[in-house]
């Protein structure tokens, strides 16, 4: 479990630049977690105790407020953390973690995380990266959301995915992750009907199709017109 808990370390991106020395050290504050889906790493308000590696699966990050409605902030996918926020004080989580899959998680206690981003300042800087793309993502939703209709925010957000969740084959972008269309609805804040409306029409078009596991097949190059 050591080895094989160090070459998933290797395959995620805030640690691949370290050696095995250093590697190792991180190997002995982690342990691995297995979830099936639906199941939750932790509820928005918990307090805030472990930081989380995706070594496999999907994690669906969203907020909910007091009448329950849902908003997801971000899918994350294999090499991903979570969260990206907290470091260095004693705070909650800012929201609900669920697995939308079998999913496999590299936990650590987020005390000892905190030491080992002092003692290794280049993962202080990745992570600053990381915490940096993250605002620029959330800011360019912000703007969306002001300034664009449904069909445009539909539009910018199935390119969003493509690039981060899709696979590209025979022209198109297949999403790894299978959504509905509430969870489509609730990333970009619209109503579900009108999701509904605007995914019709995009399928009639022919620009999003589906493929014969119910998993979306983008076409990215006619979406651009649409955003």
């Amino acid at each position: 479990m050591f080895h094989w808990v160090k070459q998933q370390l290797k395959t995620i991106s805030l640690f691949s630049q370290l050696s095995d020395e250093e590697l190792e050290a991180i190997v002995h504050i982690a342990t691995v977690r297995t979830y099936k889906p639906k199941m939750l790493a932790f509820l928005q308000g918990d307090p805030l105790e472990r930081v989380f590696f995706i070594v496999r699966g999907t994690v669906k990050i969203y907020k909910t407020d007091v009448s329950g409605k849902e908003q997801i902030v971000s899918i994350l996918q294999e090499g991903d953390m979570f969260p990206h926020t907290g470091f260095f004080r004693r705070g909650t989580y800012p929201a609900h973690a669920e697995m939308m899959d079998e999913t496999t998680l590299i936990v650590i206690p987020i005390e000892q995380f905190e030491q080992t981003l002092i003692c290794y300042p280049q993962l202080c800087i990745k992570l600053f990266r990381i915490m940096g793309e993250k605002i620029i993502e959330l800011q360019t939703r912000l703007e969306e959301l002001a300034f664009h209709n449904t069909t445009e925010q539909l539009a910018r957000l199935f390119i969003r995915l493509a690039t981060t969740n899709g696979v590209y084959m025979n022209g198109r972008y297949r999403l790894k992750t299978s959504l509905t269309t509430r969870e489509l609805a609730n990333m970009i804040g619209a109503a579900r009907e009108t999701v509904s409306r605007v995914l019709s029409q995009l399928k009639q078009q022919g620009i999003i199709t589906t493929d014969n596991d119910g998993y979306y097949m983008i076409d990215v190059d006619a979406l651009q017109q649409k955003r």
